[in-house]
């Protein structure tokens, strides 16, 4: 699970680093971005799965970024 909250926040810091530094996103923004980019890598990390509970679970994972997301622009 470290490797893949690792692997997760990686993703989350290159979408950051895509901006180059140019952007006027707010917080709120960049948490959405972030919980996308998450989303995105739950479900690589779901198809690369061995088992079918480790899929689940990223399915699982998957799911509650996108969420956590679609709340987030709910709130804007």
């Amino acid at each position: 699970m470290k490797k893949v909250l690792i692997v997760a926040a990686a993703a989350g810091l290159v979408s950051l680093a895509a901006c180059n530094g140019g952007t006027t996103n707010t917080a709120v923004e960049n948490e959405i971005a972030n919980q996308e980019a998450n989303a995105e890598v739950y479900d690589a990390l779901g198809d690369n799965a061995t088992t079918p509970a480790a899929e689940n679970a990223f399915q699982n994972a998957e799911d509650a970024a996108e969420n956590a997301a679609e709340a987030l622009e709910n709130k804007q």
